[in-house]
């Protein structure tokens, strides 16, 4: 009798916690989808959208609906594509049979990579941690940053004019960082506009 109850208590309570994660999973899905709508037609609103989407739409769930928290991801992926593309930059410096020419061109280009790291990853804290400042103005800062750490890519590529296929990956490599950053860029502009 005892074990007959034992078990239909069991059962039942298998039962209630298949429900309530049925349910949890659902509201879940429900949820991401609406944070994947929710990027997807933001990023409709930048110069590149499928970049923008399928640069941000992983991180949906941290993202949710929150233009801030779009804003913030955009930033922080656009300056880890700085930080990885200089790093690439590096290696393709290293590379045997690249002239002095070519080395220096490299050389600016890590630079204007560097300093757009930096652009980044100021706004990025900015946008965090805007300690006592006014809204308006850490907007305004941050726009002001990111405007400057848009990379001409012609910087980067103009020193490899006898080796197209060079010039070619590097270029390559700069345009996706530029088209990160004014993605990144408009998002901010559309948190930006919203009156809290």
């Amino acid at each position: 009798m005892e074990t007959s109850y034992s078990i239909k208590f069991l059962s039942n309570n298998i039962i209630l916690i298949a429900l309530v994660l049925t349910s949890s999973i659902t509201y879940i899905s429900a949820l991401e989808k609406t944070s994947v709508e929710f990027i997807k037609t933001s990023c409709s609103l930048t110069t590149y959208p499928t970049l923008c989407f399928n640069s941000l739409s992983t991180k949906a769930g941290a993202i949710q609906t929150s233009p801030k928290l779009l804003a913030q991801t955009a930033l922080s992926v656009s300056l880890e594509t700085t930080l990885t593309t200089s790093s690439s930059m590096v290696t393709l410096s290293q590379v045997h049979g690249i002239t002095q020419r070519e080395v220096a061109a490299m050389r600016d280009c890590l630079e204007v990579l560097s300093d757009s790291a930096y652009e980044l990853k100021k706004s990025l804290d900015e946008m965090k941690h805007p300690g006592s400042k006014d809204r308006g103005l850490v907007m305004s800062d941050v726009q002001t940053w990111v405007s400057s750490s848009l990379t001409d890519e012609d910087t980067c590529s103009e020193g490899f004019r006898n080796d197209p296929k060079m010039k070619n990956v590097v270029k390559g490599k700069i345009v996706n960082v530029v088209h990160l950053i004014s993605n990144a860029l408009a998002l901010i502009n559309s948190y930006a506009s919203i009156r809290d």
